[in-house]
């Protein structure tokens, strides 16, 4: 049967990516639960307009959530609409979804200072699992869902290696720091987990592992003496690939370890902090000196 009404189409929206094999699903059913089927739930799906879905942006930003994070809804509600007239639900979009744009340039990166403060202050949370993931996300720059649904038996320690077969560019095997490595292997025979099943299990989820971590992430923050509006969990991912370009780190090197699908989308993660570039300019005239000592 057609659904007529947003919550009934949002779900067999689901039903029908399942069968397609579409791409991260489970961020699709926490964004569509979380906020927009609590907003667009009773409304006709052919009747949602343009004012609606605007109202709809300025709700999110009136509670916190960034422009990147709300573009992220929209992101599902315009694939939604899109589906739904590709499966014979409607016959013409009910309108355009229009969204924020995002300044790329300039993204927020942590300094090994701050990362010192945010994995103390994760060490002493109550969420015993916001330390393993933090230190995962800085020692691979892997997606939150990847981190989340990394299975037991996709960890290699002694190769320095996770196996992620449903990454968001394919199946990669992303590999991981010494320091990660040595962390996980004692983290798993502490937590007596075993070889099989999710890295970060839940009994109460109905995928059998956690899906979220956004509360203990941003108490984190805050406890870590950080802008929780600033740092969020990308956050992590945009320092571990920073730090590797500020390294020294070839692009096409950094490409592998970020899992982006072309060189172009690691160019926006080369921006240099001041302190970066400053050892760079010393490193030339030291170069410069060295040849020309009449310089110094």
């Amino acid at each position: 049967m057609t659904p007529t009404h947003f919550k009934d189409a949002a779900i067999q929206y689901l039903e029908n990516l399942e069968l397609e094999n579409g791409r991260n699903i489970p961020g699709k059913t926490r964004q569509l639960h979380q906020e927009l089927i609590p907003y667009f739930g009773e409304m006709p799906l052919a009747d949602i307009s343009r004012f609606d879905v605007e109202r709809f942006k300025r709700n999110l930003t009136s509670t916190g959530r960034t422009e990147a994070t709300t573009n992220r809804y929209l992101a599902v509600l315009s694939q939604l609409f899109h589906k739904a007239v590709e499966w014979g639900w409607l016959n013409k979009l009910p309108c355009k979804v229009v969204k924020y744009r995002e300044n790329n340039i300039r993204t927020a990166y942590l300094e090994p200072a701050e990362i010192d403060r945010l994995l103390i202050a994760a060490r002493q949370d109550t969420c015993s699992i916001i330390e393993p993931f933090m230190r995962i996300a800085l020692g691979t720059a892997m997606r939150r869902t990847e981190i989340l649904t990394i299975q037991i038996e996709n960890i290699d320690c002694a190769r320095q290696e996770i196996y992620i077969p449903k990454a968001k560019c394919g199946a990669r095997t992303q590999p991981m720091t010494a320091s990660l490595a040595r962390y996980l292997e004692h983290y798993l025979n502490e937590q007596a987990l075993g070889k099989q099943g999710y890295l970060f299990p839940s009994e109460i989820s109905r995928t059998g592992r956690r899906a979220s971590i956004e509360v203990p992430f941003r108490r984190v923050v805050k406890a870590a003496g950080l802008d929780p509006t600033v740092i969020c969990r990308h956050t992590l991912r945009h320092t571990a690939i920073t730090h590797l370009v500020q390294a020294g780190v070839d692009l096409p090197t950094v490409q592998r370890f970020s899992g982006h699908r072309s060189i172009q989308m690691v160019f926006r993660y080369s921006h240099q902090s001041k302190d970066h570039l400053h050892r760079a300019l010393d490193q030339m005239e030291a170069r410069l000196r060295a040849h020309k000592p009449e310089l110094s």
